[in-house]
């Protein structure tokens, strides 16, 4: 297995030669100052590439290996085959990225929002911070800030007492934070979050969408695109849903085994793989993620390795340490480990430690939400010694 990091450019606080100290040697990136649907240039990929694999006298070498993401465009969620342009455009970006020999891309198909949270730094016992998904604090949200028409529905009067109890004791600069947060777009885009007003137009358009017309979107989507990956022998991975669940009243398809199944199932080129993110799949208790990764094994071609604890009322959750929380890693690798090494030298699993703590220095600095330098190195040091326990020490 090859050991990634995800890089979010010359701009990031995170530099390369922090990359190399980690013990990373594949990077992921992303060109994330293209505008969502704009199509990539193979002159812009190059000048990211050199950027990162142009390897100073003496330094480690790194090789860019995973695109995360190229976005889909919200057009081709709502109204699948027929965004023609939208998806053209993302062919010709996958184009562009595999003329330059890059041959694994990540996304996702969540519609309006991407993983949502709503809270960065929630201090943990160590006193590091993590990510928070707090439900009350998210329905607080929903059902007084945003004032989704319909979301009562979907909330029992005990939720909605609750909600109302913690909008109402909450100050306003915590319901502004939550807001900005749970708005905001992509990690890592220069995309500025939505407003209210916005946001609620955003979630309207999606009124006639519903699971079903949602994952054959997501089918017309593939169809179109799988062939141009075939071609030049590219794999997509679909990450899952984080939360994998319903938010906002907008459906969500890529949240459990039986969701992967069904899309596999329809679309069954071997250009469609999976991105098994422990973390978001680990949220859900029914959830098996051993037995996930051995039914998609050959599916699997990037791993997002991290872990969460779900909290008392299952619902809520934060982020945990890498060996802590709900998810088995040791067992999770065993499958992992047992697929890679079925493979050839070429079509090994690329993983990163994904999220980790704001810890130590990083405390003190400006960071990517989930992505500080410590907590990751923290990570990927614990998943390469379960990778040495287990006879596999990874590149």
């Amino acid at each position: 297995m090859r050991q990634g990091w995800r890089w979010f450019g010359p701009d990031a606080p995170v530099t390369l030669d922090d990359v190399r100290q980690a013990g990373a040697t594949n990077v992921v990136s992303a060109l994330h100052q293209v505008p969502i649907g704009e199509a990539w240039t193979e002159e812009a990929v190059r000048e990211r590439q050199s950027l990162i694999e142009s390897t100073p006298a003496g330094r480690t070498p790194l090789k860019w290996s995973v695109v995360e993401s190229i976005p889909i465009p919200d057009l081709v969620k709502r109204k699948g085959g027929k965004a023609k342009a939208e998806i053209e455009a993302w062919i010709a970006s996958l184009e562009a990225v595999a003329a330059c020999g890059i041959k694994i891309i990540c996304y996702n198909f969540m519609p309006v929002v991407d993983w949502t949270r709503t809270e960065l730094d929630f201090i943990t016992p160590t006193g590091a911070t993590a990510m928070r998904f707090d439900h009350e604090r998210f329905a607080a949200f929903e059902l007084f800030v945003l004032k989704r028409p319909g979301a009562e529905k979907e909330y029992s009067q005990a939720d909605r007492e609750r909600a109302e109890a913690v909008f109402r004791t909450t100050p306003e600069e915590e319901i502004t934070e939550i807001t900005r947060i749970i708005t905001s777009a992509l990690p890592g885009s220069t995309t500025e979050p939505l407003t209210i007003p916005a946001f609620r137009e955003r979630l309207a358009a999606y009124q006639e969408v519903d699971a079903a017309r949602l994952r054959q979107h997501l089918i017309e989507f593939l169809e179109a695109v799988t062939p141009a990956a075939e071609a030049r022998g590219v794999k997509l991975t679909l990450h899952p849903d984080d939360p994998p669940r319903p938010l906002f009243g907008l459906p969500r398809i890529a949240s459990t085994e039986a969701d992967y199944a069904a899309l596999f199932e329809a679309v069954p080129s071997e250009a469609n793989g999976m991105c098994y993110c422990t973390g978001s799949l680990g949220v859900r208790a029914d959830n098996d993620l051993p037995k996930i990764a051995r039914r998609f094994a050959s599916r699997i071609h990037f791993a997002h390795l991290r872990a969460t604890t779900r909290e008392g009322d299952g619902r809520s959750f934060h982020e945990s340490a890498h060996l802590e929380g709900d998810v088995s890693m040791v067992d999770v690798l065993k499958e992992l480990v047992a697929e890679d090494q079925r493979r050839g030298a070429e079509d090994t699993i690329v993983f990163r430690s994904d999220h980790g703590h704001r810890m130590l220095d990083d405390l003190q600095k400006t960071v990517t939400p989930g992505y500080p330098a410590i907590g990751r190195l923290r990570g990927l040091a614990e998943l390469r010694g379960i990778l040495h326990a287990l006879g596999a020490p990874p590149t």
